[in-house]
Protein backbone atom coordinates (compact mmCIF):
# COMPACT_ATOMS: atom_id res chain seq x y z
CA UNK A 1 0.00 0.00 0.00
CA UNK A 2 1.28 3.36 -0.95
CA UNK A 3 1.67 6.13 1.77
CA UNK A 4 0.16 9.35 0.99
CA UNK A 5 2.73 12.03 0.12
CA UNK A 6 1.39 15.65 1.15
CA UNK A 7 -0.79 17.13 -1.56
CA UNK A 8 -0.37 20.46 -0.26
CA UNK A 9 3.09 20.36 -1.34
CA UNK A 10 2.48 19.36 -4.71
CA UNK A 11 2.88 22.33 -7.99
CA UNK A 12 -1.12 23.37 -8.26
CA UNK A 13 -2.47 21.72 -4.83
CA UNK A 14 -4.23 23.60 -2.64
CA UNK A 15 -3.45 26.08 -0.47
CA UNK A 16 -1.55 28.13 -3.46
CA UNK A 17 -2.81 31.17 -2.31
CA UNK A 18 -2.08 34.42 -4.42
CA UNK A 19 -1.17 31.72 -7.29
CA UNK A 20 -3.24 31.50 -10.17
CA UNK A 21 -4.64 28.32 -11.34
CA UNK A 22 -2.62 25.97 -13.96
CA UNK A 23 -3.16 26.08 -17.09
CA UNK A 24 -6.52 23.72 -17.97
CA UNK A 25 -7.26 24.03 -14.24
CA UNK A 26 -11.29 23.76 -14.08
CA UNK A 27 -13.14 27.17 -13.82
CA UNK A 28 -14.72 27.63 -10.71
CA UNK A 29 -13.08 25.14 -8.44
CA UNK A 30 -11.09 27.49 -6.43
CA UNK A 31 -7.35 27.27 -7.20
CA UNK A 32 -7.83 23.02 -6.56
CA UNK A 33 -5.81 20.76 -8.35
CA UNK A 34 -7.11 18.60 -10.54
CA UNK A 35 -6.96 14.52 -9.99
CA UNK A 36 -7.17 11.45 -11.20
CA UNK A 37 -8.51 8.35 -9.75
CA UNK A 38 -7.58 4.76 -10.75
CA UNK A 39 -9.24 1.46 -9.43
CA UNK A 40 -8.50 -2.29 -9.89
CA UNK A 41 -11.49 -4.60 -9.43
CA UNK A 42 -10.87 -8.08 -9.52
CA UNK A 43 -11.17 -11.35 -7.43
CA UNK A 44 -8.90 -10.25 -4.50
CA UNK A 45 -11.31 -7.15 -3.70
CA UNK A 46 -11.21 -3.56 -5.23
CA UNK A 47 -7.91 -0.64 -4.66
CA UNK A 48 -8.46 2.75 -5.65
CA UNK A 49 -5.50 5.37 -5.88
CA UNK A 50 -5.49 8.95 -6.10
CA UNK A 51 -2.79 10.69 -8.44
CA UNK A 52 -2.20 14.74 -9.28
CA UNK A 53 -3.49 14.75 -13.19
CA UNK A 54 -0.81 17.17 -13.85
CA UNK A 55 2.44 14.71 -13.15
CA UNK A 56 0.34 11.81 -12.41
CA UNK A 57 1.98 11.59 -8.78
CA UNK A 58 0.47 9.60 -6.67
CA UNK A 59 -0.97 11.16 -3.27
CA UNK A 60 -3.02 7.89 -1.56
CA UNK A 61 -4.70 4.29 -2.23
CA UNK A 62 -7.30 2.60 -0.51
CA UNK A 63 -7.79 -1.42 -0.46
CA UNK A 64 -11.08 -3.11 0.14
CA UNK A 65 -10.13 -7.05 0.56
CA UNK A 66 -14.10 -8.01 -0.42
CA UNK A 67 -14.28 -9.32 -4.19
CA UNK A 68 -17.16 -6.67 -6.13
CA UNK A 69 -20.27 -8.91 -6.42
CA UNK A 70 -21.48 -10.62 -9.96
CA UNK A 71 -25.25 -11.10 -10.28
CA UNK A 72 -27.37 -11.79 -12.77
CA UNK A 73 -26.63 -8.48 -14.68
CA UNK A 74 -23.06 -9.40 -14.34
CA UNK A 75 -20.36 -6.85 -12.38
CA UNK A 76 -23.29 -5.43 -9.62
CA UNK A 77 -22.67 -1.82 -10.28
CA UNK A 78 -24.37 -1.10 -7.15
CA UNK A 79 -21.54 -2.88 -5.01
CA UNK A 80 -18.98 -1.27 -6.45
CA UNK A 81 -20.18 2.13 -5.88
CA UNK A 82 -20.85 0.97 -2.24
CA UNK A 83 -17.05 -0.03 -1.81
CA UNK A 84 -15.61 2.80 -4.25
CA UNK A 85 -17.62 5.65 -3.16
CA UNK A 86 -16.27 6.42 0.49
CA UNK A 87 -12.66 5.34 -0.31
CA UNK A 88 -12.45 8.10 -2.91
CA UNK A 89 -13.93 10.49 -0.38
CA UNK A 90 -11.73 9.74 1.86
CA UNK A 91 -8.38 10.11 -0.30
CA UNK A 92 -9.84 13.10 -2.12
CA UNK A 93 -10.72 14.62 1.70
CA UNK A 94 -7.46 13.36 2.76
CA UNK A 95 -5.63 15.31 -0.43
CA UNK A 96 -7.65 18.35 0.32
CA UNK A 97 -10.19 17.92 -2.21
CA UNK A 98 -12.88 17.03 0.40
CA UNK A 99 -15.50 19.14 -1.52
CA UNK A 100 -14.84 17.46 -5.33
CA UNK A 101 -18.41 16.73 -6.65
CA UNK A 102 -20.41 17.87 -3.56
CA UNK A 103 -20.57 21.57 -4.30
CA UNK A 104 -21.28 22.99 -8.18
CA UNK A 105 -17.97 24.99 -7.96
CA UNK A 106 -15.71 22.35 -7.27
CA UNK A 107 -16.80 19.87 -9.97
CA UNK A 108 -14.26 19.37 -12.43
CA UNK A 109 -11.57 18.68 -9.51
CA UNK A 110 -11.48 15.09 -10.83
CA UNK A 111 -10.29 15.42 -14.00
CA UNK A 112 -11.03 11.63 -14.80
CA UNK A 113 -11.19 7.87 -13.00
CA UNK A 114 -10.55 5.00 -14.58
CA UNK A 115 -11.94 1.33 -13.60
CA UNK A 116 -10.54 -1.73 -14.43
CA UNK A 117 -12.11 -4.71 -13.43
CA UNK A 118 -12.26 -8.70 -14.13
CA UNK A 119 -14.89 -9.31 -16.36
CA UNK A 120 -15.44 -5.96 -17.94
CA UNK A 121 -15.94 -7.36 -21.48
CA UNK A 122 -18.19 -9.70 -21.01
CA UNK A 123 -20.00 -8.77 -17.62
CA UNK A 124 -19.84 -5.02 -17.52
CA UNK A 125 -23.30 -3.50 -18.77
CA UNK A 126 -24.37 -3.12 -15.75
CA UNK A 127 -21.50 -0.81 -15.03
CA UNK A 128 -21.66 1.19 -18.30
CA UNK A 129 -25.14 1.91 -17.88
CA UNK A 130 -24.63 3.03 -14.55
CA UNK A 131 -21.00 4.37 -13.73
CA UNK A 132 -20.81 7.27 -16.20
CA UNK A 133 -23.98 9.33 -14.54
CA UNK A 134 -23.67 7.87 -11.00
CA UNK A 135 -20.00 8.90 -10.87
CA UNK A 136 -20.85 12.41 -12.34
CA UNK A 137 -23.24 12.59 -9.64
CA UNK A 138 -21.49 11.84 -6.59
CA UNK A 139 -17.93 13.33 -7.41
CA UNK A 140 -18.18 15.36 -10.21
CA UNK A 141 -16.05 13.20 -12.49
CA UNK A 142 -15.53 14.31 -15.78
CA UNK A 143 -14.26 12.05 -18.04
CA UNK A 144 -14.71 7.89 -17.33
CA UNK A 145 -12.88 4.88 -18.69
CA UNK A 146 -14.57 1.68 -18.27
CA UNK A 147 -11.66 -1.27 -18.79
CA UNK A 148 -11.23 -4.98 -18.59
CA UNK A 149 -8.14 -5.84 -16.05
CA UNK A 150 -6.53 -7.12 -19.20
CA UNK A 151 -6.82 -3.52 -20.48
CA UNK A 152 -5.29 -1.79 -17.25
CA UNK A 153 -2.53 -4.35 -17.23
CA UNK A 154 -1.11 -3.62 -20.55
CA UNK A 155 -1.23 0.26 -19.82
CA UNK A 156 0.54 -0.69 -16.36
CA UNK A 157 3.22 -2.53 -18.31
CA UNK A 158 4.02 -0.49 -21.80
CA UNK A 159 1.65 2.49 -21.09
CA UNK A 160 0.66 3.75 -24.25
CA UNK A 161 3.18 2.15 -27.17
CA UNK A 162 2.16 -0.99 -29.96
CA UNK A 163 3.28 -4.62 -27.96
CA UNK A 164 1.73 -7.01 -25.88
CA UNK A 165 1.14 -8.46 -22.60
CA UNK A 166 0.60 -11.56 -20.93
CA UNK A 167 -0.94 -11.55 -17.35
CA UNK A 168 -0.51 -14.82 -15.87
CA UNK A 169 -1.91 -15.76 -12.07
CA UNK A 170 -4.76 -18.68 -11.91
CA UNK A 171 -5.17 -18.07 -15.49
CA UNK A 172 -3.68 -16.49 -18.44
CA UNK A 173 -4.76 -13.58 -21.04
CA UNK A 174 -2.79 -11.84 -23.40
CA UNK A 175 -3.85 -8.64 -25.32
CA UNK A 176 -1.79 -6.80 -27.94
CA UNK A 177 -1.99 -3.43 -29.12
CA UNK A 178 -1.41 -2.67 -32.65
CA UNK A 179 -1.74 1.63 -32.37
CA UNK A 180 -1.08 1.58 -36.20
CA UNK A 181 -3.58 -0.80 -37.16
CA UNK A 182 -7.26 0.36 -38.75
CA UNK A 183 -9.65 -0.11 -35.64
CA UNK A 184 -12.14 -3.33 -36.07
CA UNK A 185 -9.42 -4.66 -38.22
CA UNK A 186 -8.47 -8.15 -36.10
CA UNK A 187 -11.84 -9.88 -34.51
CA UNK A 188 -13.38 -6.81 -32.00
CA UNK A 189 -15.51 -4.32 -33.33
CA UNK A 190 -14.71 -0.72 -34.18
CA UNK A 191 -15.04 2.14 -31.88
CA UNK A 192 -18.76 3.01 -30.98
CA UNK A 193 -20.14 6.09 -33.28
CA UNK A 194 -19.52 9.46 -31.96
CA UNK A 195 -21.84 10.93 -29.29
CA UNK A 196 -21.95 14.45 -27.45
CA UNK A 197 -24.59 15.78 -25.48
CA UNK A 198 -27.29 15.21 -23.71
CA UNK A 199 -29.67 13.42 -25.97
CA UNK A 200 -30.10 9.78 -26.77
CA UNK A 201 -27.59 8.51 -29.68
CA UNK A 202 -28.88 5.61 -32.06
CA UNK A 203 -26.94 2.41 -30.92
CA UNK A 204 -28.79 -1.13 -30.75
CA UNK A 205 -25.87 -2.53 -28.63
CA UNK A 206 -26.49 -0.06 -25.82
CA UNK A 207 -27.79 3.71 -24.45
CA UNK A 208 -24.85 6.50 -25.47
CA UNK A 209 -25.68 7.87 -22.57
CA UNK A 210 -25.82 5.45 -19.73
CA UNK A 211 -28.43 5.80 -17.05
CA UNK A 212 -30.48 3.84 -14.40
CA UNK A 213 -32.48 1.15 -15.85
CA UNK A 214 -36.55 1.23 -15.08
CA UNK A 215 -37.05 0.49 -11.45
CA UNK A 216 -33.50 -0.12 -10.60
CA UNK A 217 -31.13 1.50 -8.08
CA UNK A 218 -27.61 1.00 -6.74
CA UNK A 219 -27.85 -0.34 -2.98
CA UNK A 220 -24.86 1.70 -1.10
CA UNK A 221 -25.14 -0.41 1.96
CA UNK A 222 -27.32 -0.99 4.73
CA UNK A 223 -28.68 2.51 5.20
CA UNK A 224 -29.42 2.79 1.58
CA UNK A 225 -27.32 5.74 0.81
CA UNK A 226 -23.55 6.14 0.17
CA UNK A 227 -21.64 6.72 2.82
CA UNK A 228 -18.81 9.49 3.39
CA UNK A 229 -16.09 7.21 5.93
CA UNK A 230 -14.04 4.38 4.47
CA UNK A 231 -15.56 1.15 3.54
CA UNK A 232 -15.26 -1.57 6.46
CA UNK A 233 -12.59 -3.95 5.75
CA UNK A 234 -10.68 -1.21 3.37
CA UNK A 235 -7.22 0.38 4.18
CA UNK A 236 -6.48 3.97 3.45
CA UNK A 237 -3.14 5.10 3.41
CA UNK A 238 -1.93 8.39 5.98
CA UNK A 239 -1.91 12.35 4.30
CA UNK A 240 -3.25 15.54 5.04
CA UNK A 241 -6.87 16.45 5.39
CA UNK A 242 -8.01 15.08 8.54
CA UNK A 243 -11.05 13.01 8.50
CA UNK A 244 -13.15 11.94 5.73
CA UNK A 245 -15.29 14.55 4.63
CA UNK A 246 -19.39 15.28 5.71
CA UNK A 247 -21.93 15.33 4.03
CA UNK A 248 -22.92 18.82 2.89
CA UNK A 249 -25.96 20.17 3.48
CA UNK A 250 -29.14 19.37 1.16
CA UNK A 251 -27.35 16.22 0.23
CA UNK A 252 -29.58 13.42 -0.75
CA UNK A 253 -29.82 9.83 -0.31
CA UNK A 254 -31.07 9.41 -3.96
CA UNK A 255 -29.15 6.39 -4.66
CA UNK A 256 -25.96 6.88 -7.71
CA UNK A 257 -27.28 6.32 -11.00
CA UNK A 258 -31.49 7.09 -10.40
CA UNK A 259 -31.00 10.41 -11.89
CA UNK A 260 -28.55 13.61 -11.32
CA UNK A 261 -29.42 17.13 -11.50
CA UNK A 262 -28.91 19.26 -14.59
CA UNK A 263 -25.13 20.86 -13.04
CA UNK A 264 -24.09 16.83 -12.56
CA UNK A 265 -25.07 16.06 -16.35
CA UNK A 266 -21.69 13.82 -17.13
CA UNK A 267 -19.94 14.03 -20.13
CA UNK A 268 -20.46 16.55 -22.90
CA UNK A 269 -19.29 18.44 -25.52
CA UNK A 270 -16.13 19.35 -26.95
CA UNK A 271 -13.30 17.98 -28.95
CA UNK A 272 -11.41 16.03 -26.09
CA UNK A 273 -9.56 13.13 -27.92
CA UNK A 274 -5.93 14.38 -29.87
CA UNK A 275 -5.03 12.23 -31.54
CA UNK A 276 -8.35 9.79 -31.29
CA UNK A 277 -7.79 6.98 -29.38
CA UNK A 278 -7.36 4.08 -32.60
CA UNK A 279 -5.82 0.64 -33.34
CA UNK A 280 -6.85 -2.53 -32.38
CA UNK A 281 -6.80 -5.16 -29.49
CA UNK A 282 -5.40 -8.52 -30.08
CA UNK A 283 -6.89 -10.64 -26.93
CA UNK A 284 -5.56 -14.35 -26.73
CA UNK A 285 -7.06 -16.83 -24.10
CA UNK A 286 -9.07 -15.70 -20.80
CA UNK A 287 -11.80 -18.04 -21.40
CA UNK A 288 -11.59 -19.53 -17.95
CA UNK A 289 -9.76 -22.57 -16.22
CA UNK A 290 -12.83 -25.41 -17.50
CA UNK A 291 -12.25 -24.02 -21.63
CA UNK A 292 -8.73 -22.33 -21.24
CA UNK A 293 -6.21 -20.34 -19.22
CA UNK A 294 -3.77 -22.88 -20.87
CA UNK A 295 0.04 -22.62 -18.86
CA UNK A 296 -2.25 -20.71 -16.01
CA UNK A 297 -1.64 -21.92 -11.77
CA UNK A 298 -4.38 -23.58 -12.48
CA UNK A 299 -3.36 -25.32 -15.38
CA UNK A 300 -0.29 -26.18 -14.05
CA UNK A 301 -2.06 -27.01 -10.61
CA UNK A 302 -4.04 -29.41 -12.09
CA UNK A 303 -1.72 -31.11 -14.39
CA UNK A 304 0.70 -31.58 -11.15
CA UNK A 305 -2.36 -33.01 -8.90
CA UNK A 306 -3.11 -35.40 -12.14
CA UNK A 307 0.54 -36.78 -12.19
CA UNK A 308 0.04 -37.36 -8.34
CA UNK A 309 -2.83 -39.48 -8.41
CA UNK A 310 -1.04 -41.05 -11.54
CA UNK A 311 1.48 -42.37 -9.11
CA UNK A 312 -1.19 -43.02 -6.20
CA UNK A 313 -2.73 -45.14 -8.82
CA UNK A 314 0.66 -46.95 -10.35
CA UNK A 315 -0.16 -45.62 -13.74
CA UNK A 316 2.22 -44.11 -16.25
CA UNK A 317 3.05 -40.80 -16.25
CA UNK A 318 2.92 -40.51 -12.61
CA UNK A 319 5.14 -38.42 -10.09
CA UNK A 320 5.76 -39.45 -6.83
CA UNK A 321 7.16 -36.56 -6.05
CA UNK A 322 4.39 -34.40 -6.48
CA UNK A 323 2.05 -37.07 -4.33
CA UNK A 324 4.02 -36.75 -1.38
CA UNK A 325 3.37 -32.62 -2.04
CA UNK A 326 -0.67 -33.19 -2.83
CA UNK A 327 -1.17 -35.45 0.55
CA UNK A 328 1.17 -32.75 2.30
CA UNK A 329 -0.46 -30.19 1.23
CA UNK A 330 -4.13 -31.82 1.12
CA UNK A 331 -4.10 -34.98 2.70
CA UNK A 332 -4.74 -38.54 1.46
CA UNK A 333 -4.91 -38.68 -1.92
CA UNK A 334 -8.23 -40.59 -2.25
CA UNK A 335 -9.78 -37.51 -0.14
CA UNK A 336 -9.00 -35.11 -3.01
CA UNK A 337 -11.65 -35.34 -4.88
CA UNK A 338 -14.41 -34.88 -1.99
CA UNK A 339 -12.04 -31.82 -0.97
CA UNK A 340 -11.93 -30.19 -4.74
CA UNK A 341 -15.20 -30.69 -5.91
CA UNK A 342 -17.68 -29.12 -3.84
CA UNK A 343 -15.54 -25.46 -3.84
CA UNK A 344 -16.82 -22.66 -5.93
CA UNK A 345 -12.97 -21.50 -5.86
CA UNK A 346 -12.04 -24.37 -7.88
CA UNK A 347 -9.20 -22.61 -9.80
CA UNK A 348 -7.83 -21.12 -7.24
CA UNK A 349 -7.56 -24.29 -5.21
CA UNK A 350 -5.65 -25.81 -8.40
CA UNK A 351 -3.95 -22.89 -8.94
CA UNK A 352 -2.42 -22.69 -5.13
CA UNK A 353 -0.75 -26.35 -5.97
CA UNK A 354 1.21 -24.67 -8.87
CA UNK A 355 4.50 -23.29 -6.80
CA UNK A 356 4.20 -27.08 -5.43
CA UNK A 357 4.79 -28.03 -9.27
CA UNK A 358 7.31 -25.26 -9.21
CA UNK A 359 8.91 -26.52 -6.29
CA UNK A 360 9.84 -29.86 -7.69
CA UNK A 361 10.75 -28.95 -11.00
CA UNK A 362 14.69 -29.09 -10.53
CA UNK A 363 14.36 -32.65 -9.12
CA UNK A 364 11.38 -34.25 -10.61
CA UNK A 365 11.51 -35.13 -14.55
CA UNK A 366 7.16 -35.03 -14.46
CA UNK A 367 7.19 -31.09 -12.74
CA UNK A 368 9.79 -30.02 -15.16
CA UNK A 369 7.88 -31.29 -18.09
CA UNK A 370 4.50 -29.84 -16.64
CA UNK A 371 6.83 -26.21 -16.43
CA UNK A 372 7.63 -27.25 -20.15
CA UNK A 373 3.89 -27.22 -21.02
CA UNK A 374 2.97 -24.45 -19.19
CA UNK A 375 6.03 -22.43 -21.10
CA UNK A 376 4.94 -23.27 -24.36
CA UNK A 377 1.11 -22.57 -23.51
CA UNK A 378 2.13 -19.10 -22.61
CA UNK A 379 4.51 -18.46 -25.58
CA UNK A 380 1.47 -19.44 -28.34
CA UNK A 381 -0.99 -17.12 -26.25
CA UNK A 382 1.86 -14.43 -26.11
CA UNK A 383 2.75 -15.35 -29.90
CA UNK A 384 -0.83 -15.18 -31.39
CA UNK A 385 -0.88 -11.19 -29.94
CA UNK A 386 2.13 -9.69 -30.97
CA UNK A 387 1.73 -7.00 -33.27
CA UNK A 388 4.02 -8.06 -36.34
CA UNK A 389 6.25 -5.08 -35.75
CA UNK A 390 10.10 -5.37 -35.33
CA UNK A 391 10.89 -5.21 -31.75
CA UNK A 392 7.58 -5.71 -30.47
CA UNK A 393 8.20 -5.34 -26.51
CA UNK A 394 6.35 -8.23 -25.06
CA UNK A 395 6.07 -8.13 -21.30
CA UNK A 396 4.78 -10.44 -18.41
CA UNK A 397 2.89 -9.52 -15.44
CA UNK A 398 0.89 -11.40 -12.40
CA UNK A 399 2.02 -13.39 -9.23
CA UNK A 400 2.33 -16.68 -11.45
CA UNK A 401 5.66 -15.42 -12.85
CA UNK A 402 6.92 -15.38 -9.41
CA UNK A 403 8.04 -18.83 -9.91
CA UNK A 404 11.24 -17.23 -11.76
CA UNK A 405 13.66 -18.15 -14.25
CA UNK A 406 11.84 -22.22 -14.01
CA UNK A 407 8.93 -20.25 -16.13
CA UNK A 408 9.91 -17.42 -17.24
CA UNK A 409 13.50 -18.47 -19.10
CA UNK A 410 11.24 -21.25 -21.32
CA UNK A 411 8.93 -19.12 -21.70
CA UNK A 412 11.22 -16.17 -23.30
CA UNK A 413 13.01 -19.11 -25.71
CA UNK A 414 9.45 -20.39 -27.08
CA UNK A 415 8.81 -17.08 -27.72
CA UNK A 416 11.68 -16.07 -29.53
CA UNK A 417 10.76 -19.05 -31.67
CA UNK A 418 7.74 -18.57 -32.22
CA UNK A 419 7.57 -14.61 -33.08
CA UNK A 420 11.28 -14.32 -33.84
CA UNK A 421 10.47 -9.91 -33.97
CA UNK A 422 9.30 -9.93 -30.07
CA UNK A 423 11.43 -8.16 -27.39
CA UNK A 424 10.85 -9.24 -23.92
CA UNK A 425 10.82 -6.28 -21.53
CA UNK A 426 10.04 -6.01 -17.41
CA UNK A 427 6.70 -4.42 -16.83
CA UNK A 428 6.82 -0.92 -15.91
CA UNK A 429 3.51 -1.49 -13.26
CA UNK A 430 0.81 -3.50 -12.43
CA UNK A 431 -3.13 -2.91 -13.24
CA UNK A 432 -3.79 -0.22 -10.66
CA UNK A 433 -0.76 1.50 -12.15
CA UNK A 434 -2.21 1.11 -15.27
CA UNK A 435 -6.08 2.82 -14.26
CA UNK A 436 -4.04 5.89 -12.95
CA UNK A 437 -2.10 5.97 -16.59
CA UNK A 438 -5.59 5.54 -18.48
CA UNK A 439 -7.17 8.35 -16.27
CA UNK A 440 -4.18 11.07 -16.29
CA UNK A 441 -4.32 10.04 -20.21
CA UNK A 442 -7.82 11.15 -20.77
CA UNK A 443 -7.64 13.78 -18.26
CA UNK A 444 -5.30 15.32 -20.60
CA UNK A 445 -6.75 14.46 -24.18
CA UNK A 446 -4.03 12.23 -24.61
CA UNK A 447 -5.39 8.89 -24.92
CA UNK A 448 -3.82 6.61 -27.93
CA UNK A 449 -5.29 3.20 -26.66
CA UNK A 450 -8.04 1.38 -28.65
CA UNK A 451 -11.31 2.47 -27.63
CA UNK A 452 -13.40 -0.30 -29.03
CA UNK A 453 -16.27 -0.02 -26.69
CA UNK A 454 -15.62 -3.75 -24.93
CA UNK A 455 -11.91 -4.09 -23.31
CA UNK A 456 -12.11 -0.01 -23.41
CA UNK A 457 -15.25 2.21 -23.35
CA UNK A 458 -14.66 6.55 -22.68
CA UNK A 459 -17.24 8.74 -21.77
CA UNK A 460 -17.59 11.21 -23.39
CA UNK A 461 -17.33 8.93 -26.92
CA UNK A 462 -14.19 9.49 -28.45
CA UNK A 463 -14.62 10.66 -32.30
CA UNK A 464 -15.29 8.18 -35.23
CA UNK A 465 -12.82 6.73 -37.05
CA UNK A 466 -12.22 8.35 -40.60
Amino acid sequence: MSEARGADAAPGAPGREGRPPPPGEPEGTGGAARWVIGVDSGGSGLRVALARAEDGGQVGEAIRAEPVRTGPRGIDAGHLLACLLPAARELLARAGAGEAGRRPEARGAVAALAVGAAGMATLGDDLRARLPQALAAELGVRRLALAADAVTAYAGALGQRTGAVVAAGTGVIALGADLDAPPGDGGLPPPPATHHGSGPAPDSRRPREPGPRPGSRAPLGSGGTAGSGPVRGSRVSDGPGGRPASRPPGHTDASPGDGASPEAAPFSGGDLYSPAPGGRWRRADGWGHLLGDCGGGAWIGRAGLEAALRAHDGRRGGSVALLDRLEAVFGPAAGLPALLYPRTDRAAVLASFAPEVAACAGTDPVAAGILGDAARAIAETAAAVCPPATGCPVAFTGGLFGIGPPLLVPVREELSRLAPEACPVEAGGGPLDGALRIAGALAGGTLRLPADGVMLDLWPRPPAPD
